[in-house]
């Protein structure tokens, strides 16, 4: 393939929110107003957070406040996995939790299942597809991890098909597949804005008032609650939960604990009936491989490939900036890499190609806490597998707002924060070194440095 030549008519903006189905923007807040819960951020989860409130109490005043539109930003671009796992897989929360893993697991299954449930029960039209995700290993070493997470899972009472390489191939055809295993239940495909714009409506229907460009500015003790400053005017709330994510966080003490990352996407143009013939793909499973520089890809509603992944990129200081969504050697990385797994695409063109902010934390999956008196609740750092998890984040967010005691509240997960990250520039040097080192270890079938190793005695073991 030529990847200069597949890329060039690559539109730069996320597929997804080139939808026709995309709503009109809603009014900016004109004006100060009061309300018995603020929820800042319009992704999933604050939508989770609103819907899930409206859910618990019908009568429960609710405002949303997203600085853009709703949607518009990590959870209007992914890449639409929508996840099971509350520990960023399995491996990681083993690592992190063993004694509640089991708990973990059960819970991250019934919050999959409530995502669906609330799709079929407000009509939300996401190209919802359970078809589940294959791990797959395209180096020797990456085999024996899959096969050994397998068993490791088995003893959970869970379940993952092993996959060798025709049983792989025979799935999706690609000369660089080795073997795999087959999450087939606890991964579903998703449409990411249409999974953004059903859940605003929802929250619409059930009396939520959302105002769209409206940026929350900061965040005050008003005496009997909270206050957030607009450039519209002033929000009273009682109680205030925020879901803003990689944006950052208005309470400055959750600030050391997030770093922004960039990843990357490329959207094909859809295969003809010929072209996916050659490929198999008949599951329409989610795919992804297993090296620390991993690409995740999926078949879009008509047949499009979404390839994304391999970079993740840090910029010193942590900056967001609109620049940074465009990164044209990445791409064209993201174009050779594409062509390598599966030649039989050759001359396939790609139609978008977008890049954007996530959060990540030190442990790589979300934590919780609370601030004001128990006044002000926040859930951050999905580390990318925020599709699904987002939901659980937003009932853990309301359990703590309550007050009460909850089985979600009593997980060591939420009742404990990952390690802050380091001050600049120690913080950058840390993430490329670690970066380097992951790419030397891909290179090397696998061997982890002295660095790596380091950061695994510490409990930060980064290995994606």
């Amino acid at each position: 393939m030529d990847s200069a030549r597949a890329l060039a008519d690559a539109r730069p903006t996320p597929f997804w929110l080139e939808d026709p189905g995309r709503p009109p923007a809603l009014p900016a807040l004109a004006g100060p107003t009061t309300c018995d819960l603020l929820v800042v951020g319009g992704g999933y989860s604050g939508l989770w957070t609103a819907l899930i409130a409206k859910e618990r109490d019908p009568s429960l005043d609710v405002v949303l406040v997203e600085g853009q539109e709703i949607g518009w930003a990590a959870s209007g671009r992914n890449g639409g996995f929508c996840a099971a796992s509350l520990t960023h897989g399995f491996g990681n929360g083993l690592q992190r939790w063993p004694a509640e893993l089991g708990r973990l697991e059960r819970l991250g299954a019934a919050n999959l299942d409530g995502i669906e449930a609330t799709l079929e029960r407000y009509g939300i039209d996401a190209e919802w597809e359970r078809t589940g995700e294959i791990d797959i290993a395209t180096q020797p070493h990456q085999l024996d991890e899959l096969h050994e997470l397998a068993e490791a899972v088995a003893e959970y009472g869970l379940d993952l098909t092993v996959l060798d390489a025709d049983a792989l191939r025979a799935e999706v055809d690609s000369p660089t597949f080795l073997g795999g295993v087959w999450d087939r239940d606890g991964v579903a495909m998703v449409h990411p804005s249409k999974l953004a714009w059903g859940l605003r409506a929802a929250c619409l229907a059930q009396g939520v008032r959302i105002f769209e460009h409206t940026p929350a500015l900061d965040l005050n003790d008003d005496g009997a609650g909270m206050s957030v400053r607009t450039p519209h005017g002033r929000v009273f709330a009682g109680k205030v939960a925020l879901g803003t994510n990689a944006f950052p966080s208005l309470l400055r003490r959750v600030r050391p604990y997030i770093v922004p990352v960039y990843d990357y996407a490329l959207m094909t143009e859809p295969l003809t009936d010929e072209q996916l013939a050659a490929i198999g793909w008949r599951g329409r499973q989610g795919l992804s491989d297993s090296a620390n520089k991993f690409h995740y890809f999926r078949l879009s509603a008509d047949n499009r490939i979404l390839w994304g992944g391999y970079d993740a990129v840090y910029h010193f200081g942590g900056h967001l900036r609109r620049e940074y969504d465009q990164r044209p050697q990445t791409f064209d990385t993201l174009a050779q890499n594409f062509a390598r797994c599966f030649p039989q695409l050759d001359g396939v063109r790609f139609t978008n190609a977008w890049g954007g902010a996530i959060d990540t934390c030190s442990r790589f999956s979300a934590f919780y806490d609370t601030a004001h008196r128990g006044r002000v609740a926040y859930a951050a750092g999905y580390t990318g597998l925020g599709v699904g998890a987002t939901r659980f984040g937003a009932e853990v967010m309301l359990d703590l707002l309550s007050g009460e005691r909850t089985e979600r509240t009593d997980l060591e997960m939420v009742r404990r924060k990952p390690l802050p990250f380091p001050p600049e520039p120690v913080r950058w040097a840390g993430i490329e070194i670690t970066t380097r080192s992951l790419e030397r270890a891909d290179r090397l079938g696998g061997r982890r440095n002295l660095w790596l190793r380091a950061l695994d005695r510490m409990g930060l073991g980064f290995d994606s």
